[in-house]
């Protein structure tokens, strides 16, 4: 061996031995598979839909009493209690709070599946297991707005979003957060939240299922090492994510919010990251959306553990699409609406939100807008060229109840014009899965195509019913579809 090169390798196994571990380490992630089988492992049994209340996971708290230390913050304006859970002897610090807005629960869902795993022992996850609870302590606290989240709605009982309330701290739930942060002082935070079900990916028909964010912690969006902690991190989840739902994954807009915790914990020196659970196509009651949210937060965690995310840049979090608000449930394109003995061809764009009633929910159609709807993306699209819009009628004969019109009956009245049945029983908001409108306080129902209207109209051609549009549901006369109608007795 010639002298130089000796010398070379002298040096190289000088720097080797000088170089400090972590920067020695080879980057890896968490395998999909690993991920997935701990889901379903570890799934929380007693939590199959989405409208829990705070009564129903205070048993799931205290079945982990044993792996976690529970501690009770505080409680709400109505007087109920909030709790965290820890976990974990490392160093490095986590807090995770999820229903902040009492209506947005899928988190919290993951979260209790995720207890499930932390608490396990003797499986095949055992060393990600310990290297989380050797390296982290974490804190949870599952559900921040239970008032909230008994009334299924977004805000408390004082009616303020606790999102907007971090620096005047009027609410009670928000002192709890505060204090929490403060007397913790974590690296890390994840603030958990579920987003309307009509974001998408900008300019894309692919629905936000998971968007994103590493708030900004000043006017300027600034990054400095913690903002960007946060965007490594958010990367990492977004390659996992790309696996699962490739092209389905928004990152909201980074401008500064002054009264959002999520902007202040950021600017407190807490690395923060935003998880916003979307929608998917097929899981109403977003169990599928639980299922990634688990496997990202426990990605996450491990990049943490590990340092991981070190190998990401900042670029690469702002590579990934910005949300968009482009989509609608149904876009009937070039409908023919007649005005002043004249026919107008348009664009209608219709939305169906939740309604929330007695524990479940109905859905009630709105005309968002109308006119060139070309910019929107629509989960169901009808060429209505050629078709023109026609009222519908009330049927003259009052049935019984509910139980005497099958699906059947209801579609043979639909294709002879009658859009609403009369019932003499049944309780008004009473959801049943009918299509047709159900009246039982009043002969009267509204309709319409102009914005704010419900849709409710039949599409013709040639003077031949072929479409009806039932509280925003298109249905097709002549080969109806299988789907689920949510609609109420009015």
């Amino acid at each position: 061996m010639k002298i130089s090169s000796i010398i070379v390798l002298h040096l190289f196994l000088i720097l080797s031995l000088s170089t400090p571990l972590s920067a020695q380490v080879t980057y890896s992630q968490v395998s999909l598979g690993k991920l997935e089988s701990a889901f379903e492992k570890y799934k929380e049994p007693a939590i199959t839909h989405r409208r829990f209340k705070h009564a129903d996971i205070q048993p799931l708290i205290r079945k982990h009493s044993g792996a976690f230390q529970i501690e009770k913050l505080g409680e709400s304006v109505n007087g109920k209690s909030i709790s965290s859970m820890s976990w974990g002897d490392g160093q490095t610090k986590v807090m995770l709070w999820s229903q902040m807005h009492g209506n947005e629960s899928t988190a919290t869902m993951a979260l209790f599946d995720l207890f499930n795993f932390l608490e396990a022992s003797g499986d095949e996850h055992g060393e990600l297991r310990n290297l989380l609870k050797s390296t982290l302590s974490l804190k949870f606290i599952p559900m921040l707005n239970p008032d909230g989240a008994d009334g299924f709605k977004r805000r408390n009982s004082l009616d303020i979003d606790l999102n907007r309330d971090a620096i005047s701290q009027i609410s009670p739930e928000a002192v709890i957060l505060k204090t929490a942060r403060d007397s913790f002082a974590p690296e890390f935070g994840f603030n958990l939240h579920d987003q309307q079900i009509y974001y998408n990916v900008v300019n894309t028909p692919k629905q936000a299922t998971i968007s994103v964010l590493a708030p900004a912690y000043n006017l300027e969006t600034e990054v400095n090492e913690v903002r960007g902690r946060a965007m490594k991190t958010i990367v990492g989840m977004n390659e996992l994510l790309q696996q699962m739902i490739p092209g389905q994954v928004g990152k909201y807009d980074d401008a500064f919010e002054p009264r959002a915790f999520g902007d202040n914990i950021q600017k407190w020196g807490t690395s923060t990251i935003l998880i916003e659970s979307g929608g998917y196509q097929g899981d109403p009651e977003k169990q599928y959306i639980r299922k990634l949210n688990f496997m990202i937060i426990l990605n996450a965690l491990h990049q943490i553990a590990t340092k991981s995310y070190e190998q990401y840049t900042t670029e690469q979090y702002f590579a990934i699409p910005d949300n968009g608000f482009q989509l609608m449930d149904l876009i009937i394109n070039e409908m023919q609406v007649k005005v002043q003995d004249k026919l107008y061809p348009l664009d209608l764009a219709i939305r169906r939100r939740e309604t929330d009633s007695n524990g479940s929910y109905f859905m009630t159609g709105s005309v968002e807008d109308l006119g060139d709807m070309q910019i929107f993306f629509g989960f169901e699209t009808l060429d209505a060229t050629g078709l023109v819009h026609t009222e519908g009628k009330l049927y003259p004969t009052a049935f019984d109840g509910i139980k005497d019109i099958s699906q059947e009956k209801a579609l043979d009245l639909l294709r002879q014009g009658f859009l609403a049945v009369k019932v003499k029983t049944g309780e008004a908001r009473q959801i049943h899965d009918l299509p047709v409108l159900v009246l039982k306080t009043t002969e009267k129902f509204s309709g319409g195509w102009m914005t704010g209207a419900t849709p409710n109209f039949f599409l013709a051609k040639d003077g031949v019913l072929k479409f009806a549009v039932v509280n925003g549901y298109l249905i097709d006369l002549e080969n109806p579809k299988k789907q689920e109608f949510r609609n109420r007795i009015f």
